[in-house]
């Protein structure tokens, strides 16, 4: 079983790390199937007017239709497969909220990132929990305050791992995870959050 989660220090903010959400058997499990099953696209992002292909591959599951929007990309969901079903249902257990949407990344190897962002668009609500997973390599993932330079974080997102971020983080703080020049695998990372 899981150890209680690690509540990272961070003002304005409520940032909990379960480093072993998943035991290793059942990551490597989920990481091999998720790879297989989940319907994997990369879209085009627009940058000062010049389109580039998004740096990772995504997929949008609901069980809803609503679609999501950011970085003026509109995804619509598929439905959940069987594994991400299971994965939000033992999320949901642990975390007491019911999650609608999982926006799912892949990131190939160390060149594929996610630059500095917040998960604040009006479609999650004012004050919204994201949960997210790790499977495959482990990659540094950062924090920065948005109305305070000096306040960072950062810590190593472990296979199997679950991050959650809830209340007013959104709001006061941005993440990226950054490209690296080190030789790193895949990563898969699910991304739970409630779009009504």
């Amino acid at each position: 079983m899981f150890k209680d989660p690690i509540r990272l220090n961070m003002k304005d903010a409520h940032v909990d790390y379960f480093e072993h959400f998943f035991d290793q058997d059942l990551s490597n499990h989920y990481f091999k199937m998720l790879l297989k099953t989940i319907e994997w696209q990369q879209d085009d992002i627009t940058v000062f007017g010049k389109k580039y292909l998004q740096p990772r591959l995504t997929a949008l599951y609901a069980n809803n239709n609503a679609p999501y929007t950011y970085s003026n990309i509109t995804m619509h969901p598929k439905a959940f497969t069987k594994e991400l079903l299971e994965i939000k249902h033992r999320i949901e257990r642990e975390t007491g909220t019911i999650f609608t949407s999982c926006l799912a990344n892949l990131y190939r190897n160390g060149q594929d990132s996610n630059g500095w962002h917040a998960d604040n668009e009006k479609e999650l609500g004012k004050y919204p929990t994201i949960a997210s997973v790790t499977f495959g390599a482990e990659r540094v993932f950062h924090f920065k305050h948005k109305h305070d330079k000096h306040p960072k974080a950062k810590l190593i997102l472990k296979h199997g791992s679950l991050l959650v971020m809830k209340g007013d983080t959104q709001n006061n703080w941005l993440h990226q995870l950054p490209k690296t020049k080190k030789v790193v695998g895949e990563r898969i990372n699910l991304t739970f959050r409630i779009i009504a």
